[in-house]
């Protein structure tokens, strides 16, 4: 909790008021995107099955406009979680270069130039990006889960049982995917800090490398150091990835299980039917 303070302090209030923004709009735009399936059944189950076009047309018109809604925040939500994150960043940015420029010359030794230089840039940037999800995903994802569920339950409460079963199945594969992929980028880090360090050391040094001819020693340490990283982050990658096909494999595998389940339903309406 400190730490989520230290990183918040001296935060404007406008970026402060983007950022409660971004959450509500964010919930407004779950919510007309779980009203349209159910414009959508009524349609179906009331209108068509009456042969009423006026209704049809009627919730049709609805439907149009909870999508226009949908959208409208959507994009005022992204707007809102980009201005917040970009001026969280700043302010963290600016803090972290005024706390570097107090640092002693033991403690810049200890956590070297190049460390540094990592901090300011692509963990910044990181972080940035990480609370741009947490304004966005963070609140649209659980909300998104909870109305889903919910309005599943309403609409058929024997096919959205499937969902108590595929939820956990999900969650813990992805977590486990998050425990995988989390010591990869460490290293990663690792290695991004070496290739700023190689960059410094050319930039600081550069009219000895030109006395000495070590053009192409220090060309071969910087590819060297390149490689690393691009090893290291693929490596990395390669376990974030399989997020993709995994919910893939998981709404697949949703579909196949729900159908049976469909058909069997429907059979007992035909047959309920024929019995009356």
């Amino acid at each position: 909790m400190s730490t989520i303070k230290k990183l918040m302090a001296g935060l404007e209030k406008k970026y402060k008021v983007y950022t409660a923004l971004s959450p509500l709009t964010m919930i407004g735009e779950v919510v007309m995107e779980t009203v349209i399936p159910l414009l959508m059944a009524k349609i179906i189950d009331v209108g068509i099955r009456n042969n009423d076009i006026a209704y049809v047309v009627r919730m049709g018109i609805i439907m149009i406009g909870a999508a226009c809604l949908s959208l409208a925040c959507g994009a005022f939500g992204a707007r809102f979680a980009a201005v917040a994150s970009l001026g969280f960043s700043r302010n963290l940015r600016r803090r972290l270069f005024a706390k570097v420029q107090d640092y002693s010359f033991g403690n810049v030794d200890h956590f070297s130039t190049a460390s540094l230089v990592t901090r300011l840039t692509t963990d910044v940037t990181n972080t940035q990006n990480t609370y741009q999800m947490i304004v966005r995903m963070c609140v649209r994802a659980p909300f998104m889960l909870i109305s889903g569920t919910v309005m599943a339950c309403f609409l058929n409460r024997e096919l959205s049982s499937v969902f108590f079963i595929v939820i956990p199945v999900l969650a813990i594969c992805l977590g486990l995917i998050a425990y995988a992929a989390y010591p990869r980028f460490r290293v990663m880090l690792k290695q991004y800090d070496k290739l700023n360090n190689t960059v410094q050391e050319n930039v600081t040094a550069i009219r000895v490398v030109k006395s000495f001819v070590r053009g192409k020693f220090e060309n071969e340490k910087f590819a060297d150091a390149a490689d690393k990283v691009r090893a290291t982050q693929l490596k990395a990658e390669k376990i974030v990835i399989l997020n993709m096909p995994l919910m893939q494999f998981v709404v697949y595998a949703r579909c196949i299980i729900v159908v049976p389940l469909v058909w069997r339903q429907d059979d007992c309406r035909w047959q309920d039917a024929e019995d009356r």
